[in-house]
């Protein structure tokens, strides 16, 4: 029984709310696109972290393994094997250097929105699967996901055994850690959800009232449609194809072209700020046609009601400045890393909008360079809209931010306007450089007074202003 996404939501309320109710979720396929442990195994390979005996004793194990030879359990101890003697902490490190690098970009936006409906309605959400807690920990804390059933390794005093702690979380393994759990917490497995991508997974999809079945393989296609359970492909992490980069070279190429043709504004008129803001509002219509980009606001009002302004903004993704730029329509310039300066078609367009490099590595250099933005405030008119993170997150969580923004708006005695992107990372997250259609929510928070700002408080003003997005965004502070 095929579902459409909106059916599949539907269907979560449908439900009830409560936490006696659990909704458990497979990782692999199911909450993020492809295999983990793949990733693993190219960064320690990349890293120089695995042998090339290792490399081939664990595929020919995974080979055992697909051909029936070899049970899960089997294929477990291969890769424990591999780490006896190892500290934890390497592991736990490697885990968060490839959810940074690979996996927060895999991460489905179709599941974060399941996950968060569930949320909503107080139900209690787990991920359970046969991975390892190094995989899982980093996604499940992006997504606010608390509890993590998983495969175990034996640990003494912080160093690998090389043992696995049985019974591994696989098939009836599976089934057996989540009704602990529900016992555990007085959920009711009759009321529960599981969400999984295989027929690895039958055990604990005949024991929860709500099986749902998500990117299945061939397999479990099958019984799903013998069994009538509901099934939904999510399309947003698809393959990526010719005419998918020809689209994202058109967004890229698109902006020297649109400054190009507004040129005669400027050449007859004299003001090249016009022939600007033409040029900008050419790229930004034709960029967001062609990256199928949608934009839903909250606090539009407060985007014109005091400017210039400095416009903040939190950084989750490349297409944050296409984001910004429809949003802010005229009269800004920004704030860029020096190394932009140098990307082709990019770097030329840049620079011909006044846009301001920085180097961030030089803190002296840095502060010289905001004389002229500060000089571009008070004597030209214009906003400036930067990124107080520096950097692009590798998911939603907000990251600490610099004090730039807020040392410009104090020197030119002009507001700070925050502007909340919500879900950006899910057309385009970090790593990822083909955008998928979306709509993406923002909200423009009112005008923040700087007139009574000192340097001596300036952190305090910091703070403020980025508790302000926890707010906004639901997030707890990580950094804290």
């Amino acid at each position: 029984m095929r579902l459409s996404f909106d059916e599949i939501l539907a269907d979560i309320h449908d439900a009830g709310e409560g936490p006696e109710i659990a909704a458990f979720f497979d990782f692999d396929r199911t909450l993020i696109q492809g295999y983990s442990v793949m990733s693993v195994m190219q960064e320690q390979i990349r890293g120089g972290d695995m042998s090339w005996r290792e490399f081939t004793g664990q595929a020919s194990a995974a080979l055992k393994y697909s051909r029936g030879k070899l049970n899960f359990s089997g294929l477990v101890s291969e890769t424990a094997a591999s780490l006896r003697g190892q500290a934890e902490y390497v592991m736990e490190e490697l885990g968060e250097r490839i959810f940074k690098k690979k996996l927060a970009g895999a991460i489905y936006p179709e599941a974060r929105e399941i996950v968060e409906t569930h949320r909503d309605l107080g139900h209690t959400i787990a991920i359970v699967s046969s991975a390892t807690k190094y995989q899982i920990e980093p996604a499940a804390r992006e997504m606010g996901i608390d509890y993590i059933l998983c495969t175990d390794l034996e640990i003494k005093d912080g160093i690998f055994t090389g043992e696995v702690i049985r019974p591994t979380c696989f098939g009836q393994g599976k089934r057996d850690a989540a009704e602990d759990f529900c016992e555990d917490f007085d959920a009711d497995m009759e009321q529960s959800f599981f969400y999984t991508d295989s027929d690895d997974d039958l055990p604990l999809l005949e024991a929860v009232g709500h099986p749902r079945v998500v990117n299945p393989n061939s397999r479990l296609s099958k019984i799903a449609s013998q069994r009538s359970w509901p099934v939904c492909n999510f399309s947003s992490r698809g393959r990526v194809t010719v005419a998918d980069v020809a689209k994202t070279g058109a967004i890229y190429a698109a902006m020297p072209a649109a400054m190009i043709t507004a040129l005669p504004i400027w050449a007859l008129t004299g003001r090249k700020r016009d022939a600007l803001n033409t040029g900008l509002n050419l790229w930004t219509d034709f960029a967001s046609a062609l990256a199928g980009l949608k934009l839903d606001v909250e606090g539009e009002e407060h985007l014109w009601s005091h400017r210039p302004a400095v416009f903040i903004f939190n950084h989750q993704s490349s297409l944050d400045v296409l984001v910004i730029a429809k949003l802010l329509n005229k009269d800004f310039t920004g704030i860029g890393k020096k190394e932009i300066a140098s990307f082709p078609i990019v770097g030329p367009a840049f620079r011909f909008a006044d846009v301001v490099f920085v180097d961030r590595s030089n803190s002296e250099k840095a502060v010289e360079a905001m004389k002229p933005v500060v000089k571009a405030i008070q004597e030209d008119g214009l906003s400036v809209t930067l990124a107080p993170e520096g950097t692009r997150s590798p998911g939603k969580q907000l990251g600490a931010f610099k004090k730039g923004a807020f040392h410009i708006a104090m020197q030119a005695q002009v507001p700070i306007v925050p502007v909340v992107i919500h879900n950006a990372s899910d057309a385009m997250p970090k790593g990822r450089n083909i955008p998928s259609p979306a709509t993406v929510y923002a909200t423009v928070l009112p005008p923040v007074d700087t007139s009574d700002w000192s340097p001596e408080t300036i952190n305090d003003h910091v703070a403020e202003v980025r508790q302000m997005y926890l707010e906004e965004l639901g997030q707890d502070d990580i950094e804290d």
